[in-house]
């Protein structure tokens, strides 16, 4: 559901984050540093957790492009999270996979590329369209 405890994000550093992640996968997977995926991890709990504003990187992000004027309209946050879960797990996967030894970790960072640059190339999330389609099969019930 729509999330409105916590406070809404700007759509251009959403844009940004999604940036940040798609290079932190490509330097994974093609200059030999997998173990990068452990910030993403990271990034992912804090932001599809605890909330945009907990993450450092996301703050001072959203604080720079205010100042410039270009941070974008303001969004609600519930399915921005949902998208940071599922970086969450897809991170930690790959984390758990590479320090095991298994070279699938490729598999769940490659997935992050494609996703991630289709959101800060075309702003299509389509975590968030997973999101809204749920909410729309499956409406929350009201109680009273």
């Amino acid at each position: 559901m729509l999330r409105f405890d916590v406070p809404p994000v700007n759509s251009n550093t959403i844009r940004f984050d999604a940036f940040i992640t798609f290079v932190v996968c490509l330097l994974a997977l093609y200059a030999g540093l997998p173990w990068l995926m452990v910030i993403l991890a990271v990034m992912g709990f804090v932001r599809g957790f605890l909330g945009h504003y907990k993450c450092p990187s996301h703050r001072v992000f959203a604080k720079t492009m205010e100042k410039m004027n270009i941070a974008g309209r303001k969004e609600n946050a519930g399915a921005k999270m949902f998208a940071n879960k599922l970086l969450f797990i897809a991170a930690t996967v790959a984390s758990v996979l590479y320090f095991t030894g298994n070279e699938f970790w490729r598999v769940p960072a490659m997935v992050l590329v494609v996703f991630s640059a289709l959101e800060w190339a075309f702003s299509f999330c389509a975590a968030c369209w997973v999101y809204g389609a749920w909410y729309k099969v499956f409406p929350p019930k009201m109680s009273s």
